[in-house]
């Protein structure tokens, strides 16, 4: 059986309404967590080429299983944007919205006659928010973006990875993530400044993949800009602490340790047997004993190596020590406080039955989220759509003959 989700109200977001014309990940992760918190999601689709999303990841029986996260929440209708009916058909739908969320290279919106001037004379206070891989304006602003480039561009991938090895890109969609997740602060920003302040006015949200991932990298364009130092990679290493790695116990798991702290670092330092090093003049600061890496990693990784991680975890708890086992999927799924906590939650799917999947990203007291439905076929939702907007049914089935929905 599925577990429930508590009686409560849709989220925060309930009566709002969001047109997701993006695809692939960012754009549609950030309508997934408005959906998440009550937005009323339509997303625009391919009639025949749909989201390439659909393609993304593992499928079972056919039924693509990111799909069924990313698109949750969300009415699916699918139709030809670049074909004049198509346009129509989204001014409609804008005419109904407060937001509308696309990732279209820059221009091609508004070749279709679907630009921001042309949404906002069906409706002054739609939000637009797009999202590209380098924004709207710039010499780069043309160039095809995926999330891999902006890992590249960002610093991270120069950064990540053992020192003799090449630059490491990350295994999954990051620079994609973090973007969707900041575009969901810049659309409430512009909602609540379009609500509070300028009633009625919307404006455009320039979303763009590089950004949030060069901040999440961290201050280094600083850095250099006022000591000429370009930081270089450490592997697991830290410049501003030590001992900070990853270190494998004697059942052969892996566990990581952070002391960012100084008083935990003074505690594992003691934990595992050498507390005279406290007493030097360098382990005072993080960065003094970054420096001191190699002598540091010695002792924590020798003592590690001697217990399993269970015996780790439970002497570094009871000396309040920060560790954290290294977890894959299937670890994740069996932790007792990720299924205490709800961070994954079972959903009724049609084709699946209960399918596990990460449950709403944040808490809220007294509006929280929830998942109403899975992501589901392309078109599933056209025809009713385009009836509450006013499309006549002989009008839905001319345009499915002539390839403009489906």
């Amino acid at each position: 059986m599925s577990e429930t989700a508590p009686a409560h109200s849709d989220g925060p977001l309930t009566g709002v309404r969001v047109v997701d014309a993006s695809t692939i990940l960012a754009g549609p992760l950030c309508c997934q967590l408005l959906g998440d918190y009550g937005a009323e999601v339509v997303k625009i689709e391919h009639p025949k080429r749909g989201d390439g999303m659909r393609g993304h990841g593992p499928s079972k029986d056919g039924e693509p299983l990111w799909w069924k996260e990313i698109s949750r929440n969300k009415r699916l209708v699918a139709a030809d944007l670049s074909r004049a009916d198509g346009a129509e058909l989204l001014l409609r739908l804008a005419e109904t919205a407060d937001v509308l969320v696309e990732n279209f290279r820059p221009g091609t919106l508004e070749r279709w006659g679907l630009g921001p001037e042309d949404l906002w004379r069906r409706n002054p206070a739609l939000i637009v928010v797009r999202v590209t891989g380098f924004g709207q304006t710039g010499p780069y602003s043309s160039r095809p973006g995926f999330g891999t480039l902006a890992e590249a561009m960002s610093g991270f991938a120069h950064l990540t990875g053992d020192p003799s090895m090449p630059p490491t890109l990350p295994a999954f969609g990051l620079a994609d993530s973090l973007c969707g997740v900041a575009a969901v602060g810049a659309t409430m920003m512009a909602l609540w400044e379009r609500d509070t302040k300028s009633p009625g006015v919307g404006q455009v949200v320039d979303m763009n993949l590089l950004t949030p991932l060069m901040t999440a990298v961290g201050p280094g364009p600083t850095v250099y800009d006022q000591l000429g130092v370009v930081e270089q990679r450490r592997g697991n290493r830290s410049l501003n602490n030590a001992p900070r790695n990853t270190y494998r116990t004697s059942d052969g798991r892996w566990v990581a340790v952070s002391t960012s702290a100084q008083s935990i670092a003074e505690r594992v330092m003691r934990l595992v047997g050498h507390p005279e090093v406290i007493d030097e003049p360098w382990f005072a600061t993080g960065g003094q004993r970054a420096l001191h890496a190699d002598l540091l990693d010695g002792h924590v990784s020798t003592w590690i190596g001697q217990r399993t991680r269970d015996e780790v975890i439970e002497q570094f708890t009871a000396a309040g020590a920060a560790v954290a086992p290294i977890y894959d999927a299937a670890d994740i799924v069996a932790d007792e406080h990720v299924r205490a906590t709800g961070m994954v939650r079972k959903v009724a799917d049609d084709k699946l039955g209960d399918v596990l999947m990460h449950d709403v990203m944040w808490g809220m007291s007294r509006t929280p989220g929830r998942i109403r439905r899975t992501g589901g076929d392309l078109g599933a939702d056209t025809d009713p759509v385009l009836k509450e907007l006013g499309y006549e049914a002989a009008d839905i089935e001319a345009m499915r003959e002539r390839g403009v929905i489906a």
